[in-house]
């Protein structure tokens, strides 16, 4: 079917980028006044001024009454297969216990799957596909969902055909990352050498052999993995067709973003706690930086030093992070907003993180991420607004009056 959307007051994110802006093009956000966009069937057909409107018009005209269309936002990090909230941690952190007082007590990661082991595939797919139902309202196309709740071979491999499950039903790209390597089970807490073989030889193998998932992520982190446990379950990845993606950086500067440059990591991801070599070795790198403000948010951590990446020419991405200790919320609105107000990053720069970077991200930006001929028609419709700024000001307002992933409209 072909739709023509037309009275649209602003076009933006406009282009045909196939790779993450950095530096200067990043407050580079192209953009069309009193426009039409022409989509036919799942993908986007055309698009200029009303002055240029197409002389042979489809039976399907959408007057979108002022609103702005901008690219579906492109969440590059989440963690949405889990069996259930963690708000009681979220009181004890009210209470002041830090991260790692409450993982001591046995909350955190370990919790987190412990839960998920008592719940059937059926059960986290269905808590999964509600999840995934809410972010693509409000506005999310593209996503990357990671295991790492699992930490046995049999729940692991579990969250990961749940998410293989999710892409097979999906209106939208999904990418998995294995996160086996997210903390270490009770069992082998004094058994390093033992959890690593096990992800080695008996989870690697049959997530290769059963194509699970697209990259492998590691938890690099003080008490967690160190880097080189992380270089080493890199590696084993790789040897299986693995890429690399890195939790780094999030508490301590662990090392993680120099492993990832070294084995070319699509992301390192986090990244609240850098120094000058960290933030030169990222910004002379293709890796991307991936910042979760919404985590720091949560944590009441230092944010990411975004204005420093930037100017340094690091390419930068922005996601939700969605997890339920530590930023359990899906709204890449939000995170646009306090990449601006509390990272003060542009409107511009911000929208270009969230979109087109966050694609590359996910080695998607050849097929979404921007508003371009041949790409799927992922774009989010607003409510009338007085400008682009008004997005991330206006933090706690729905701006969204449609979502349309692949040309179809989001119930």
């Amino acid at each position: 079917m072909t739709t023509l959307y037309t009275n649209i007051a602003c076009l933006t994110g406009i282009g045909a980028t196939e790779t993450a802006l950095r530096g200067k093009e990043l407050a580079a956000l192209q953009a069309i006044s009193n426009a039409w966009l022409l989509i036919e069937d799942a993908a986007i057909a055309g698009y200029g001024d009303q002055s240029t409107l197409p002389v042979n018009k489809p039976a399907n005209i959408i007057d979108v009454q002022g609103g702005t269309i901008l690219p579906a936002w492109c969440d590059s990090h989440t963690h949405l297969v889990f069996g259930a909230s963690r708000e009681q941690e979220f009181v004890d952190k009210i209470k002041g216990l830090s991260y790692a007082e409450i993982a001591a007590k046995g909350g955190g990661i370990l919790h987190s799957a412990h839960q998920l082991a008592s719940l059937s595939e059926d059960e986290l797919f269905r808590l999964a596909w509600q999840r995934l139902q809410e972010a693509n309202a409000l506005g999310t196309g593209a996503i990357e969902i990671k295991s790492g709740y699992g930490l046995t071979v049999a729940s692991e491999l579990k969250m990961l055909r749940v998410i293989r499950r999710l892409k097979e039903k999906a209106a939208a790209p999904i990418k998995a990352s294995f996160l086996g390597a997210h903390a270490y089970p009770a069992a082998y807490k004094e058994n390093h050498e033992g959890y690593l073989r096990l992800i080695e030889e008996e989870m690697l193998p049959v997530i290769a052999a059963e194509k699970l998932a697209d990259y492998i992520d590691v938890f690099c982190e003080d008490g967690f993995f160190s880097a080189a446990e992380t270089e080493r379950i890199l590696m084993a990845g790789k040897r299986y067709g693995l890429k690399p993606k890195i939790h780094a950086n999030q508490l301590h500067l662990s090392g993680g973003v120099q492993v990832g440059v070294k084995h070319h990591a699509i992301s390192v991801d986090h990244l609240e706690t850098m120094d000058a070599d960290a933030i030169q070795t990222l910004a002379a790198a293709s890796t991307i930086g991936t910042l979760l403000p919404s985590a720091a948010f949560f944590l009441r951590m230092a944010y990411q030093p975004a204005r420093q990446l930037i100017d340094a020419g690091a390419a930068i991405a922005l996601a939700t992070d969605f997890n339920p200790g530590s930023s359990p919320g899906l709204d890449m609105h939000f995170v646009v907003s306090l990449a601006c107000i509390q990272m003060k990053m542009l409107p511009e720069e911000a929208i270009n993180a969230a979109t087109i970077n966050g694609a590359a991200a996910l080695e998607l930006q050849q097929i979404t991420g921007s508003i371009s001929k041949g790409k799927r028609a992922d774009f989010i419709i607003t409510k009338p607004i007085p400008s682009l700024a008004y997005i991330p000001y206006a933090f706690s307002t729905n701006l969204v009056q449609q979502v349309l992933l692949g040309g179809v409209p989001v119930k």
